[in-house]
Formats: C-alpha cells, sequence, structure tokens
C-alpha cells in the first residue's frame, strides 16, 4: 500500500524468516456464533524437543500467559507458544500435554526415565464480542490441528487461529506478522515478530505517524443486544523471535521494546488489557542438552543490542498494521459485526499528509 515503515523486512516479512521457526493455525468459524481458534509457534520447529532461551514482558497484565515462572525461573522457553481466546486457556494447555503424550514425545528440560513434566506457554486475548467465548468452542484436537499444521514459509495473517475473532483499534484485528533484516555490519540477524492484535480504540489508531483513526469513517464494531461493545477490554500477545545470540536476561530486554513497537500504533495500555510478550532466541542450540559440566554459548555484547532493538520496535509495529490490513469485516455472535480497516480511505488520508512511499 506505500505506507511508510523503517526497516528492511526479511523476504517473507513473516516471523518465519527466523530460521527453522514454524507457525501452525487452527481457525473455528461455524454458524453465526463460533468466530475462534488457536495459533502455534514452534521456535525450532515441531521436529525439535531443543528449547530456547527466553523470557516475557507483562506490560499489562490483565491477561494470562501460562508457564512463565518457569520460563523466568529457568531462562528456557521448552516447547512452542500458543495463543488462544481467554476462555480456552485451560484447554489449549491441556491438549499440548496430551500431544506430547499422543506422539510418545517429551520436553527439552524436567524429563526424567519414563516420564517428565512441563509447564506449556499459552497466552490468550477477548474474542466475546464475535465469539460465544462461554460456549468453550476451542477443543483439543483443535490446538492439535494448530500444532500439527506448523510450517515454514508465508503465515496468515487477519481473521485465522487465535485472531479470528479478535478486534483492533475499532477495525476487524487478529494475527499479524513482521521481520526485519539488520545489516552485515549489525551481524545480518533477523528478527521477527507475531502478533494477536485485540487492542486499542479507533480514535488512537495511528499509521505512518498519523492519527488516522478517527479519519477513517468505517462503522464503530457493533456488539449485540446483551451488552454494549467495550474498546477497553481488548489485549496483544507479542512473539518475538531473533536468531541473535542472546541469553535469557537479554531476551527479557528484547520483550520489553516490544512495547514501544505498539506504542507506534497509538496504544496506551489501559486497564482492561492483557499485553502480555514473549521474545526468544534461536541461537546456542543444545544448550539445555548437556547434563553435569558447564556449557559454552554465545552472546552479543549489550552495546550491540541496539539494532535488535530497533529492528524489535519496527517489526511489531508493523505486525500490528498488517493484523489489521489483512482482517476482513466479520459478523458474529448475537448480531455483532466489526468491519475491516479501509484500504482505500487509508490511503487517501496518508496521500493527503504526503505519507505514501508510492
Amino acid at each position: 500500500m506505500g505506507v511508510p515503515l523503517e526497516g528492511t523486512p526479511g523476504p517473507l516479512n513473516a516471523i518465519t524468516d527466523v530460521a527453522g521457526l514454524e507457525v501452525g493455525h487452527r481457525t473455528i468459524i461455524e454458524g453465526d456464533s463460533v468466530r475462534t481458534g488457536v495459533t502455534a509457534v514452534w521456535p525450532r520447529g515441531k521436529a525439535s524437543a531443543d528449547p530456547v532461551f527466553g523470557g516475557y514482558f507483562s506490560q499489562n497484565g490483565n491477561g494470562d500467559m501460562t508457564g512463565t515462572h518457569w520460563l523466568a525461573e529457568s531462562g528456557y522457553l521448552d516447547g512452542p507458544v500458543l495463543i488462544t481466546n481467554t476462555h480456552s486457556v485451560g484447554v489449549v494447555r491441556d491438549a499440548y500435554l496430551g500431544w506430547l503424550v499422543k506422539n510418545g514425545r517429551k520436553p527439552g528440560t524436567n524429563t526424567f526415565p519414563g516420564g517428565f513434566y512441563t509447564y506449556p506457554i499459552v497466552a490468550e486475548t477477548y474474542d466475546g464480542t464475535l465469539n460465544d467465548i462461554n460456549g468453550f468452542h476451542v477443543k483439543p484436537a483443535d490446538a492439535e490441528r494448530a500444532l500439527d499444521a506448523a510450517s515454514t514459509g508465508a503465515v496468515a495473517e487477519g481473521n485465522v487461529g487465535g485472531g479470528t475473532g479478535m478486534i483492533c483499534y475499532g477495525f476487524k484485528g487478529g494475527i499479524g506478522t513482521s521481520s526485519r533484516k539488520l545489516a552485515a555490519n549489525h551481524g545480518g540477524y533477523t528478527v521477527g515478530v507475531l502478533v494477536q492484535c485485540n487492542c486499542g480504540s479507533r480514535r488512537q489508531l495511528r499509521i505512518g505517524g498519523l492519527p488516522v483513526g478517527e479519519a477513517l469513517s468505517a462503522n464503530p464494531p457493533r456488539a449485540g443486544t446483551q451488552w454494549p461493545y467495550r474498546e477497553d477490554v481488548g489485549s496483544i500477545i507479542i512473539v518475538v523471535a531473533t536468531d541473535a545470540p542472546l541469553l535469557p536476561h537479554q531476551t527479557q530486554r528484547l520483550a520489553r521494546r516490544a512495547t514501544m513497537g505498539l506504542a507506534r500504533t497509538g496504544a496506551t495500555s489501559g486497564n482492561g488489557s492483557g499485553d502480555i510478550f514473549i521474545a526468544f532466541s534461536t541461537a546456542n542450540a543444545k544448550a539445555a542438552a548437556t547434563p553435569g559440566g558447564p556449557v559454552n554459548v554465545s552472546m552479543l555484547p549489550n552495546e550491540a543490542l541496539n539494532p535488535v532493538f530497533e529492528a524489535t520496535v519496527q517489526a511489531t509495529e508493523e505486525a500490528i498494521i498488517n493484523a489489521m490490513v489483512g482482517a476482513e469485516t466479520m459478523s458474529g455472535a448475537r448480531g455483532s459485526r466489526v468491519t475491516a480497516l479501509p484500504h482505500d480511505q487509508l490511503v487517501d488520508v496518508l496521500k493527503r499528509h504526503n505519507r505514501l512511499t508510492r
């Protein structure tokens, strides 16, 4: 569309530009009231049980991301990141444990002869405007399908997976992704971001540095007659991946930088929003595999992190915009309806302010 965004994307402009990473969706659309799903992000692909160094950050904790206590304690993200709706976190968590047992798999840590224990990472945002969230339509088989469907390559965006029923800045939201490739003199590393975007109000929306939300005339979200639509009840989950060699405390620093990419699009992380971010590095393979003695790992010095931080901010900003650009108008439960971001109007607004690159 010619919207000016900073940085150089990878070839797919997706989180899967980080080599080996796989993403899978299970989209559930049934009748006039089921609009939900599950998204799975495998840091090293579903065939690998090798943990990655990771960290998380809660910008505003009116939401949930399971498994974060052990992530913070151990420094390892041991398995996929799963994202769904608020009332399906438990079933998705248990489904991943069942998937491990069903497939004869074990995690990379906390294993012993004959068994294992692990703490799945499952995050959520609320889709109860468009989806019959209290109908509990996400089943274990849906989580398994997202896990098994994961692949490298292009990532579907918009009304897919866990983002199927989400609303972002008063427009249809959902799943978005983007990536940035660092210059060779900064290591040539890749940073990829995937978001499940369900946050913000229309008046806040900024694209290309401009407050475009109020200038766009698409109808505001319409909820059913049981309750009015509340734009302050929303959230965003942000997953940041990189192949830069980072230690756990550095990935936590990276997760915090996602806040700045979110702010560029206008959000202020209101009281009702669950804004929780996770970051990981796919470098240092097999760091968790050696029992006993010391393990040699590599890391960027802190003075070399600025380009990685900047790439994270840039990719987060675009991933959020891509979630809206990729989404389509949707009707759902109780007569609700949410319109998509109007591409033509957005182009006109940016053109009037000389903010297009073509």
